[in-house]
């Protein structure tokens, strides 16, 4: 496609830093201590999800099973990033090598990716269940669910491979360049290449619209779907529990999509620096904290799985 060898060992080594948040010590500590507070709970949400689905036989299904690889995806997401955003709060700046810079990069967009294509397929799924019912464990098998997943991972895989490897093959001025950012993000290392970068941006294009729209797309047309089949419930209590599961979905695609589109689908003559940096801590932070926020407290199968898990781990432990 567009595939070309990163250039990583150039002969003056680059090193980048990250533009700190504020210098004030006392700020940086009550940002430390938040941003660590929220990774905490991504992990321990995000986890117990993992652990009820796994643990609990009633939740091994399509629908809990593309949950699990979400909350897989989301801890792994947010390790990428806020490990080293934690170290850079506090004291000197320290850098990051440029292949370092690009192994962020290339994780970062992977399990982005990922996290995307795995929504719309969650809303295939809710489709599926919603419109067909009676054929749904017919359609979704165990091996469509291995396989759309595995398809989702791989094509995240490809297209931030060629992008990443594409942007580092870009020469960058100086030997410590500053990101304004708290990570090896696209647009952000884009502005310190010291070459023409139209061709760059086109590219981060297209494969934002493969990632971004084409997905949401696909999600809206679902939705549309359920929503007509939903209509045509005669229950009310039906159509409630059949919105309330939908509902907390769309949440969680409606700002992971509409902020990550707002940093990689902006013109960059139009888009803020700052402003990015403020998006990009929304699909970082709160989109990995409201998953398993969501579907814990929304979802009586999940709490029910973990109530009884937490009983009977507690049961074991006092025998």
């Amino acid at each position: 496609m567009f595939a070309r060898s990163p250039v990583l060992n150039q002969s003056d080594p680059t090193e980048f830093v990250f533009r700190v948040f504020t210098a004030v010590p006392e700020f940086q500590a009550l940002l430390f201590l938040l941003f660590l507070l929220l990774y905490l709970m991504i992990l321990c949400g995000n986890t117990a999800i993992i652990w009820a689905v796994c643990t609990h036989s009633s939740l091994r299904t399509p629908m809990y099973f593309f949950l699990s690889n979400l909350s897989f995806i989301e801890i792994s997401y947010t390790t990428v990033v806020v490990p080293l955003m934690l170290s850079n709060i506090f004291g000197a700046r320290k850098p990051i090598s440029l292949a370092g810079c690009g192994a962020q990069m290339f994780f970062f967009l992977t399990l982005g990716g990922a996290d995307c294509f795995l929504l719309a397929i969650m809303a295939y799924d809710r489709y599926v269940a919603i419109c067909h019912p009676l054929h749904y464990t017919l359609i979704m098998t165990q091996k469509l669910c291995l396989q759309m997943v595995g398809c989702a991972v791989a094509l995240a895989l490809y297209l931030s491979l060629q992008l990443t490897s594409l942007i580092f093959t870009l020469p960058f001025c100086g030997r410590l360049r500053e990101i304004n950012h708290f990570l090896c993000d696209v647009p952000p290392v884009l502005r310190l290449a010291c070459a023409d970068i139209h061709v760059h941006q086109a590219v981060l294009y297209v494969v934002s619209i493969l990632v971004l729209i084409v997905p949401f797309i696909l999600i809206s047309v679902s939705y549309l779907f359920i929503t007509l089949a939903i209509l045509r419930i005669r229950s009310a209590e039906g159509r409630r529990r059949a919105f309330s599961t939908c509902s907390s979905h769309l949440t969680v695609v409606l700002l992971q999509y509409g902020f990550c589109a707002l940093v990689y689908l902006r013109p960059q003559s139009s888009s803020s620096v700052d402003e990015d940096r403020q998006f990009a801590l929304i699909y970082t932070f709160v989109t990995p904290l409201l998953n398993p926020l969501i579907y814990t407290l929304r979802n009586k199968d999940v709490k029910g799985a973990l109530r009884s898990a937490i009983i009977s781990k507690a049961a074991s432990g006092s025998d």
